[in-house]
């Protein structure tokens, strides 16, 4: 009764402090969410915002109205935001700058996030809200948090009111009880003849009913009291109660067993054919009578079954072994050795494992015929067994029983190889050997997974003296069963693996082009498991430009390949339209959204995203314009040694939309070594992508100058020992166009300065050594320069570059570009552009910021 009321009267107060307490963490919740989220709001909306973060110094204004408004509404922390997560504003003054701890990307299109996290400060609520400038445009975001200990406190209050309320009614329960109990004892004065005369009928009952004898004796040795099942054990006379127990007629051993004064625990006694457990124990320790009590129990069944017992769990423990320690793994040899390893010796003394050579090679297994086998794992006790070694390849015999378990698919056990004969055709002098090492009984388990032969498994026993037995095979097939599956998983994915890393491959470039501004070397290294997204690239330009690309696919598998490719196909077709970096980024853009849409509306994988770097390198105006789309910066190795990352403003990642490209313009001296490089070189589970560019600034302080040793030496010091992702690096030295490869002349808008251009042209070709192409050179320059003249506006300028080609461009401050069009036989004019098509091996237009450029191209002879 005491212990239902105690019980009753725990759950109550367990359920009273259970039901207060999550109450006040829904409403410490709340109450942090709606405070956070108001504080955030109202701070945003508060007049100046806008204009404070639109000014050169926005946290000079922010700081102190932050701080201010902190103090104020009681909240941790009040921090303000760019668009790219940014801190301008934040209680401890060294974290503003840095980038903001939390998910702030909604916010940037205009949606309020309230998220619960856990900080520096303990379980806290924060709220990020968009800043909204003119046109309903987000400039920034806010962000407030509080701790959810500063609005929690309710059940702290009326927590010891309850435990007090509680101890109060446990106490009064435990008196009621007591009083109740001692009246109860005084007035019954122990129990009554109906209760006592129930108990006897009970234990008496239960005393012949149980499966074990029970024998009680006095302090002199005479039995008083025996079950049913003591004298059948003991095999005991009618009237053996009242007896001594020497008169009973039991040998020996069971006599000095019952001896009075004598206690045993758990003695063997053999009674004929029979397995006695005995127990003596005296009956006067707590008070009782003086004397013993005996107890027998017939453990000649429990021997056998226990015996079985233990072979059966150690069948059990072995399948669990195999089950965690097999398929660790997407390397087929490698399973195949994890069987061989985890049942040796705890099943078999040998184990060796074969596979299909088509298996290893991660291709389909090919029914009917019995396959090349080629011997995957071996490994035994010792290591001079003359067993077939790893990697040896095998031809089964067909009249052996090894051929008959590859070809019906069912598993085989020879208990005695000393009398079996067949399995000796496969190789008589080998299975000599064998014999003569002690080898006696094998068994062979096919290996079949989804219908498929994969290969065999054959277990050996040498140094047992016990054969393999049926129970043995069928624990053989259940192990053999689940690594074949293992195997089989191994060998798709290997097949798999290989489909991707050899379709990635063929769409990276293949070697690199010629062309003479950059001095260029690269790494590509697939990731270790799985293949990604990053690509490289080296595209010569008009004018004797190069552009550099660097991108990567957010991603791993066949559809990061693909949309990898894609995305380079495009990278070189805008490339071609002499594009500048934050423009072709756009159109890249575009691009990405479009291809994201597409697989939506079919159902298939969409495109989560992409990062580009595209950088275009000038080597006459010395100068590199690059631009970014959520990509990590270009680090700049300047010729003097000094190290540090390029100042090239941060794009969202492709697919994004919405927000534009910035080109960041470089002067590079000669000698400068540009690196480019994917994420998967600087940032890991392991390091973050900050400690990854201090060690990548390190690393390229002590490169050598030459591409190629500033590839080894980054590698040697960034690459990690498990590698989770592709990494493309791309080392560019510049290089400069010699002065004599390079001449200008400013031509007046006078059609009579064509004539002193051209005989110019023709001199400066014969120094060249180029006489040759002085006609043609003549006729392209003639047209070019004559419609520039005529349809555009000054300054007009001619170039002449002699490089792997020799680039003829004029330039002029028109955005109008000239359109080739087929003039009929009857017109006058309009076949300047068609001839210079014909003539030159190349031509186009390349827009600059203040007008455009007519190029053509001829090649050297």
């Amino acid at each position: 009764m005491f212990a239902v009321q105690v019980a009753v009267v725990l759950v109550l107060v367990v359920a009273a402090v259970l039901a207060l307490v999550l109450q006040s963490e829904r409403d410490s919740d709340r109450e942090a969410r709606n405070r956070s989220l108001a504080v955030a709001q109202t701070f945003a909306n508060s007049p100046g915002m806008v204009a404070a973060l639109q000014s050169p110094d926005p946290t000079a204004i922010l700081q102190p109205k932050a701080e201010a408004a902190r103090v104020g509404s009681g909240v941790d922390f009040i921090v303000v935001l760019n668009t790219d997560g940014i801190r301008y504003t934040h209680p401890l003054v060294d974290r503003i700058g840095k980038k903001f701890v939390g998910n702030y990307l909604p916010a940037v299109h205009g949606q309020v996030v309230v998220e619960q996290v856990n900080g520096t400060i303990g379980p806290l609520v924060q709220a990020v809200v968009p800043v909204y400038g003119p046109n309903h445009v987000v400039v920034g975001e806010v962000s407030a948090g509080i701790t959810i200990n500063k609005v929690s406190g309710v059940a702290n209050h009326q927590l010891p009111l309850l435990l007090g309320a509680a101890a109060g009614a446990l106490a009064l329960a435990t008196a009621g009880t007591a009083l109740a109990s001692r009246r109860l004892r005084r007035q019954t004065h122990g129990l009554g003849p109906v209760e006592m005369t129930r108990m006897y009928e009970h234990h008496d009952a239960v005393l012949h009913a149980v499966r074990e004898g029970v024998l009680i004796l006095d302090a002199d040795g005479r039995l008083l009291l025996v079950n049913d099942e003591a004298r059948r054990l003991l095999d005991l006379p009618a009237d053996a109660e009242g007896r001594p127990v020497t008169s009973l007629g039991l040998d020996r051993a069971a006599t000095d067993l019952l001896a009075p004064g004598r206690e045993v625990n758990d003695e063997m006694l053999a009674i004929g054919d029979r397995l006695l457990v005995v127990n003596v124990r005296p009956t006067d320790r707590a008070g009782g009578p003086p004397g013993s009590v005996a107890t027998l129990r017939d453990s000649t069944e429990l021997h056998a079954v226990s015996g079985k017992a233990v072979a059966a769990r150690r069948r059990l423990k072995l399948l669990y072994d195999a089950t965690v320690a097999v398929g660790t793994t997407l390397d087929v040899v490698r399973t195949a050795e994890e069987l061989a390893q985890v049942t040796v010796p705890a099943f078999a003394d040998y184990v060796t494992v074969d596979l299909a050579e088509s298996v290893l090679r991660g291709d389909e297994p090919q029914p009917g015929a019995i396959p090349q086998l080629q011997r995957a794992a071996l490994n035994g006790i010792r290591s001079d067994a003359p067993f077939y070694s790893s990697g040896e390849l095998i031809t089964v015999v067909p009249v052996t029983p090894w051929a008959q378990t590859l070809d019906t698919g069912e598993a085989a056990l020879d208990a005695d190889l000393r009398t079996a004969t067949a399995w000796q055709a496969q190789d008589p002098e080998r299975a000599r050997r064998l014999l003569e090492f002690g080898v006696h009984s094998a068994m062979r388990i096919p290996l079949r997974a989804r219908g498929a032969l994969l290969g065999s498994a054959m277990f050996w026993r040498s140094e047992r003296t016990e054969p393999f037995d049926e129970d043995d095979l069928s624990l053989a097939e259940e192990l053999v069963a689940r690594a074949a599956v293992c195997i089989d998983n191994a060998r798709r994915y290997a097949r798999e693996h290989a489909m991707a890393t050899a379709l990635q491959r063929s769409l990276l470039p293949q070697s690199l082009p010629e062309q003479n501004a950059l001095d260029v070397a690269y790494r590509y290294l697939p990731a270790q498991a799985g293949v990604s997204g990053d690509w490289f690239d080296v595209i010569p330009l008009p004018g004797a430009q190069v552009a550099l690309v660097v991108g990567d696919v957010v991603g791993h598998g066949l559809h990061a390949a693909a949309t990898m490719g894609r995305l380079r196909t495009a990278v070189h077709t805008f490339a071609t339209l002499d594009m500048p970096p934050d423009e072709l980024l756009g159109h890249l853009d575009d691009l990405v959204i479009r291809l994201d849409q597409e697989q939506g509306s079919t159902g298939g994988g969409a495109v989560i995203g992409a990062s580009c770097l595209y950088a275009i390198y000038d080597p006459v105006e010395r100068s590199c314009s690059i631009a970014r789309a959520g990509h990590p910066p270009p680090a700049l190795v300047h010729p003097d040694g000094t190290v540090e990352l390029a100042d090239v403003p941060a794009g969202p990642p492709l697919g994004v939309g919405g927000l534009p490209f910035v080109a960041a313009e470089l002067r590079l001296p000669e000698g400068s070594r540009l690196v480019l490089y994917t994420d998967g070189l600087v940032e890991d589970r392991e390091r973050d992508i900050e400690d990854g560019l201090r060690q990548l600034q390190r690393a390229l302080e002590l490169a050598p100058s030459a591409p190629e040793a500033t590839c080894d030496t980054v590698l040697e010091a960034l690459l990690p020992d498990h590698q989770t992702d592709d990494i493309a690096l791309l080392v560019a030295r510049t290089r400069v166009l010699p002065a004599d490869s390079l001449v200008q002349w400013d031509v007046p808008a006078d059609p009579a300065a064509v004539a002193e251009v051209r005989r110019s042209v023709s001199r400066r070709l014969t120094d060249w050594g180029l006489d040759e192409l002085a006609f043609t050179t003549e006729l392209i320059l003639s047209e070019l320069l004559t419609n520039a003249i005529r349809y555009a506006t000054e300054p007009i300028r001619v170039r002449l570059l002699r490089d792997r080609t020799l680039i003829c461009e004029v330039w002029d401050a028109s955005n109008t570009a000239p359109h080739l069009r087929y003039a009929a036989t009857t017109d006058e004019g309009g076949r300047g552009l068609f001839m210079v098509a014909q003539l030159a091996e190349r031509w186009g237009t390349r827009y600059t910021a203040a007008g455009k450029v007519i190029w053509a191209e001829q090649p050297l002879p």
